[in-house]
């Protein structure tokens, strides 16, 4: 690549560069730059809102550059007030570091193992004596603190707001200190963290590192942030047909930016797909593309196929295991059907179900059903929820 399209291609699918001209300087002095993501192990399992940062930092490390993937061990018990409304309850180091090897595991299906620094910041934090931890304090006021916009807001309402809440973008921070970044990158809910760094850096004696931000990516219902507890997310080690299934059920209009964000085509390609392609053969180009940066290219393939078979065509899914008819679904003229869905995992609880039922989301044998109660004889019966199917053996 010649230097405008190396920039061009580090550049694409960030929300901001600070400051792009120096990062353009640092590209032209010709040496590896030192670019650092955290990560704090709150949850154990990444999904694709989390693969944002990791493809920006797989492209950083294409071109040469030096990627160190940074555990926040020590971050995560301390916990990241960005756009927290509440104090975030805190963390064992058991489940911490439970997590953070689940993490190591799964980022190395984007990254280069041979190339990439995974780093913990308790090698520095953990060590800290309480005069170190007071001279960090130093360097930043409580009136600049305050100022963020979540801070503010909780202040202004009168919420609670703990001490140690205060010190998250300090440790964070004294990170960039101690990995010497050349350039942080983060979503934008951790734009005020980055700039804290880069403050930090320059009270330390070294160069400001260039903060980087990506957008906050949506999940599958195309409002909310990608989020577990919303259940709107895509994780990255989940089976290839559901990844598959999850993908394929995005908007039109998210699908494109999903292409921006999750893959490595460049911008111009993706606008050539938006000019030529039918938005159904774009979007199935799409869920196999990502389901292959998670699976082998054959599982990929079976997936879409799957997909093409049950969705497309209306068959039943392959090789669907026998679920036998759990206790407690018996009723008068028949079985609750808002019970059987709960206990074999076809809605997340009792009344999930109803609404399901009410919907009309709930189909047996390929008959539509919406009664509280259904009769269903002895033997075996295909019960569909959504894109969801279970053999049932009565």
């Amino acid at each position: 690549m010649t230097f405008e399209e190396q920039l061009a291609y580090l550049s694409k699918g960030f929300s901001e560069i600070i400051r792009e001209e120096e990062l353009r300087e640092r590209l032209r002095e010709g040496g590896p730059l030192r670019v650092k993501a955290g990560f704090d192990p709150t949850a154990p399992d990444l999904h694709l809102g989390h693969t944002v940062l990791l493809r920006k930092l797989k492209h950083f490390q294409e071109l040469g550059h030096t990627v160190i993937f940074l555990i926040g061990d020590m971050t995560a018990l301390i916990g990241d007030p960005s756009g927290r409304n509440v104090t975030r309850p805190p963390m064992t180091r058991e489940a911490v570091e439970r997590n953070a090897e689940t993490y190591k595991s799964q980022v190395f299906r984007i990254l280069d193992p041979v190339k990439t620094e995974i780093r913990f910041n308790s090698e520095w934090l953990e060590p800290l004596r309480f005069t170190d931890v007071v001279r960090l304090t130093s360097h930043y006021t409580l009136a600049r603190v305050l100022e963020r916009d979540d801070f503010a807001k909780r202040y202004k309402e009168g919420s609670p707001i703990a001490m140690h809440e205060l010190l998250y973008s300090l440790a964070q921070g004294y990170d960039s200190v101690a990995l010497r970044a050349d350039v942080e990158l983060g979503g934008t809910d951790q734009k005020f963290n980055l700039l804290v760094g880069r403050e930090i850096q320059r009270d330390y004696g070294l160069r400001p590192q260039i903060v980087a931000t990506t957008p906050l990516l949506e999940g599958t219902d195309g409002v909310n942030k990608m989020s577990k507890s919303l259940g709107n997310y895509i994780g990255i080690a989940e089976p290839a047909e559901a990844m598959f299934a999850k993908v394929m059920s995005i908007s039109d209009a998210l699908m494109w930016r999903y292409w921006e964000l999750l893959t490595d085509e460049n911008l111009a390609e993706i606008e050539r797909m938006r000019r030529e392609l039918h938005p159904m053969e774009a979007k199935l180009k799409l869920a196999e593309k990502i389901v292959s940066d998670f699976h082998p290219p054959a599982e990929a393939a079976r997936a879409l196929e799957e997909f093409s078979r049950v969705v497309r065509r209306g068959e039943t899914p392959a090789g669907l295991p026998a679920t036998v008819l759990p206790d407690g679904v018996a009723a008068s003229g028949g079985l609750r059907i808002d019970k059987l869905l709960a206990r074999t995992g076809l809605a997340e609880s009792v009344s999930d179900a109803t609404r399901k039922l009410k919907a009309g989301a709930v189909e047996i044998d390929g008959e539509r059903v919406q009664d509280l109660v259904f009769a269903l004889a002895p033997g075996e019966h295909l019960v569909k929820v959504g894109r969801n199917w279970r053999r049932l053996v009565i």
